[in-house]
């Protein structure tokens, strides 16, 4: 647990760091799964993306995969609407619909600054069968109990988030602060955390139609955990994964992505896979 605790401070802590300067030239878009940034979508844009976390669990538990749907909306330009919706499914213990969202972002400072502020609101009508995995707070592992039973469990929560963001030449660096209230149980305010770091392979070269140049791919890592909640002390079973990111905008509408995740705690689950596509009209 100590080696958790000093990852997130020193991510933050470098994120700080790094973030002292101005950008002086723009970067491709990063391509996180958990980490937000402060890139909002255009007004009256909408990006469709298809997702996925493959879970492989420890001892012995079925592994699953849970899709989602994302339909990502510009309000305006400083605010950005999302609506989820997700499902589950597993090797032996069922599968079903498990909920869901409705994200706001809004970023209140026009312009590029070093650090650029984004606040994010999140409702989510789910079940303790959700397994997506957008985020992690508060403390304990996944439960392993029959779909069919979890999912007669509802989950109704708010989620908050404090998204800090910045873009230093080709690089973003991103810190996500997270804040959940389930108002379906007696839990109290679970916190987490993630932090992003990524850069395209190459430098961006206009004019040209290449769509397999090193510019056109994005590599990055992210880390994210729980940090247990107002009812519990410590980082005593919490979950913590560090994954590398790849990304491939295949042209200016579409992009691939994926991520392995590794789980570092024993709460964790061994490995997540993370696949999506995401296109933009």
């Amino acid at each position: 647990m100590r080696f958790c605790a000093a990852l997130v401070l020193g991510c933050s802590i470098g994120a700080f760091a790094v973030s002292s300067a101005f950008a002086q030239e723009s970067a491709r878009e990063p391509v996180y799964f958990v980490t937000y940034t402060h890139n909002l979508e255009e007004p009256h844009d909408l990006d469709v993306e298809i997702e996925s976390t493959t879970g492989f669990p420890k001892a012995n538990n079925p592994a699953y995969i849970a899709p989602w749907l994302a339909l990502e909306y510009g309000m305006t330009d400083w605010w950005t609407a999302e609506l989820y919706v997700e499902g589950v499914t597993t090797r032996h213990e069922g599968s079903g619909f498990t909920g869901w969202r409705w994200e706001n972002r809004f970023r209140p400072l026009k312009g590029e600054h070093r650090v650029n502020p984004v606040l994010y609101i999140e409702y989510e009508h789910l079940n303790e069968a959700s397994r997506i995995q957008t985020e992690i707070a508060g403390s304990g592992a996944l439960s392993f109990t029959p779909i069919a039973d979890l999912r007669q469990n509802p989950a109704h929560e708010l989620e908050g988030k404090l998204i800090l963001s910045s873009i230093v030449n080709l690089w973003n660096v991103s810190e996500n602060f997270i804040f959940e209230k389930n108002l379906s149980a007696e839990e109290g305010v679970e916190f987490g955390y993630t932090v992003g770091v990524s850069r395209p392979l190459g430098q961006i070269t206009r004019g040209t139609t290449c769509h397999r140049c090193r510019e056109n791919f994005v590599a990055g890592v992210e880390a994210y955990g729980g940090l247990g909640s107002t009812k519990t002390s410590g980082l005593h079973d919490t979950q913590h994964y560090i994954a590398p990111v790849l990304g491939w905008h295949v042209n200016h509408r579409s992009t691939l992505k994926v991520s392995p995740g590794f789980g570092v705690t024993s709460a964790s689950d061994r490995y997540l896979l993370r696949l999506g596509w995401v296109h933009e009209f």
